[in-house]
């Protein structure tokens, strides 16, 4: 199994650099090239996920991207560092910037909802995991190995 990693500082601009390190190690790992343009747009509304989280919590920690090969799927996970509400004392309320909240525009929360929305349509295999750590997006897509010929 092979793992590539990589962490980013939450900029926007880094989001293009994570979506053709994934769109690559995703070729080499077998996806099949007619899902390619899916994983770099699935990969590109997680990190703007995890940067718009991490710029509006004024977290400076890392984005983290983690591309593991392995033998019959190809899997990404974005995360970032916003503790999952109620998770952490000091930092109060809702995690995504839900609508409603007083410390987040309404905005954010409709953003975040919509941008999981494209994910899900993009990724048939999509889990996303929130604690105390941060949160995680999992992303999987079967190799060319996994595909069984007639």
């Amino acid at each position: 199994m092979a793992t590539v990693e990589l962490r980013f500082s939450a900029q926007p601009e880094h989001v293009r650099t994570a979506r053709l390190v994934a769109a690559a190690v995703a070729r080499r790992a077998g996806v099949d090239e007619a899902v390619l343009d899916e994983v770099r747009l699935a990969v590109g509304e997680a990190c703007s996920r995890a940067v718009g989280l991490h710029r509006s919590h004024g977290i400076t920690a890392p984005v983290s991207v983690v591309l593991i090969e392995e033998e019959k799927a190809f899997s990404i996970e974005v995360g970032d560092a916003v503790p999952e509400p109620g998770s952490d004392p000091d930092t109060p309320g809702p995690r995504s910037g839900a609508p409603g909240s007083p410390d987040e525009p309404e905005s954010e929360g409709v953003e975040d909802e919509m941008g999981l929305a494209v994910i899900s349509g993009l990724v048939d295999d999509v889990e996303v995991r929130s604690g105390a750590a941060g949160g995680t997006i999992r992303m999987s897509w079967p190799t060319a190995l996994a595909v069984v010929l007639p």
